[in-house]
C-alpha cells in the first residue's frame, strides 16, 4: 500500500528513509504529517524534553528539588523528585519498577 520515501531532516539536512512500515504505523495512529527529523535528530530532540507546546516531556529539569530517602524495600540511599510523607513507602527506581503494575 505504501512505498518507501526519502525525506530530508529539517535539523541536520541528512536524507533518511520513511519506510512503508513506518508509513503504515503513522496511518494507524492517525498522524497526517510525515516526520520532519531523521531518527537520530528525533531521538535527540525527544531527549531534550522539547515539545511543540514548549513544555517538558519528563526530561531532566535542573531546577527540580530532589529529596534524599532510603528505599523502603532494599534500604539503598536514593533521591526522589517529591517530598516524601510518612504514610507511604518510597522506593528506589529499581524497586519501584517491581511495584509498578504497568511493568507486570
Amino acid at each position: 500500500m505504501f512505498n518507501e520515501k526519502t525525506l530530508t531532516c529539517r535539523d541536520c539536512g541528512a536524507e533518511f528513509a520513511f519506510t512503508a512500515s513506518e508509513q503504515t504505523f503513522f496511518a494507524e495512529k492517525g498522524f497526517t504529517n510525515e516526520p520532519s527529523r531523521c531518527p537520530a535528530c528525533r531521538s535527540a530532540h525527544r531527549n531534550t524534553g522539547n515539545t511543540n507546546a514548549g513544555g517538558s516531556r519528563g526530561g531532566y529539569n535542573e531546577n527540580r528539588t530532589m529529596y534524599d530517602v532510603v528505599c523502603a524495600e532494599c534500604g539503598k540511599n536514593t533521591q526522589v523528585p517529591f517530598q516524601p510523607s510518612n504514610d507511604r513507602p518510597v522506593y528506589c527506581s529499581d524497586c519501584f519498577k517491581n511495584h509498578n503494575p504497568r511493568n507486570r
